[in-house]
């Protein structure tokens, strides 16, 4: 029985397709059946006209960042629609969205952190093999690496993961950013009327009032500053 909130994404190969719901009205039926009953909301429906070929998807991107925002589930009414390549699994891994096949439903994120894992396996393999040849070279009397190069790897690593969560923040901003413009102009003047706009809509935080990570948490004013602030909008952190 499904439960929560969910953004339907739909994918027709051509133009012609999309004109005249040809497969769209089968896709948007199997969603429909597979949400029928239990306590579920449909936040927004998505199409796209697009070759599958193609990993260029800027509706699906759409329907990640609505996701991202209420804190719902991509739904998808066939699992080919989304899996044929890795580009695919790389934006959804990267997106952090649960999604849900109505042909497959066991599959989720479990199911594309077991396809990366396999590749993560092949890159392991990968890398045993490297480090066999290194230390048989080594053992010729070949000198290799030295500590500095070590300490630089980590602080390479440490940077990387700086620049990851930095990311997330600024793409958080950029989702939630156009509807505090919408809420501005409807008249909603403070940083507290935004916030408590938000909180109407149900549109769930990423952080709790102290800045870390948590979601389901309320909107508070400074929270809407951080991200009008990281949304790089000067005037309305300044107006606020």
């Amino acid at each position: 029985m499904a439960t929560g909130r969910f953004v339907a994404y739909y994918r027709v190969s051509t133009k012609r397709q999309g004109q005249s719901g040809l497969g769209l009205e089968a896709q948007k039926a199997a969603v429909s059946e597979h949400l029928n009953g239990g306590r579920w909301r449909l936040v927004a429906e998505v199409v796209e006209v697009e070759s599958g070929k193609r990993s260029d998807r800027p509706k699906l991107q759409e329907a990640l960042g609505l996701c991202r925002l209420h804190g719902a589930t991509l739904i998808i009414a066939k699992l080919d629609r989304l899996a044929r390549n890795v580009a695919f699994i790389s934006q959804l891994m990267d997106g952090d969205v649960d999604f849900v096949a109505c042909d497959f439903p066991q599959a989720n994120r479990l199911t594309v952190h077991i396809l990366a894992a396999v590749a993560e396996h092949e890159r392991e393999a990968i890398s045993a093999r490297t480090k066999a040849a290194l230390a048989a070279a080594k053992a010729r009397g070949k000198r290799l690496g030295n500590d500095g190069s070590n300490l630089a790897n980590r602080k390479k690593g440490a940077v990387r993961g700086a620049a990851s969560r930095r990311a997330k923040a600024d793409r958080r901003a950029a989702d939630v950013m156009p509807v505090i413009t919408d809420l501005r102009a409807s008249g909603a003047t403070s940083l507290r009327q935004v916030a408590a706009a938000l909180n109407e809509r149900g549109i769930p935080t990423a952080r709790d009032s102290n800045g870390k990570p948590g979601r389901g948490f309320r909107w508070t004013a400074a929270q809407v500053l951080r991200v009008i602030r990281r949304g790089g909008d000067a005037e309305s952190a300044r107006s606020g």
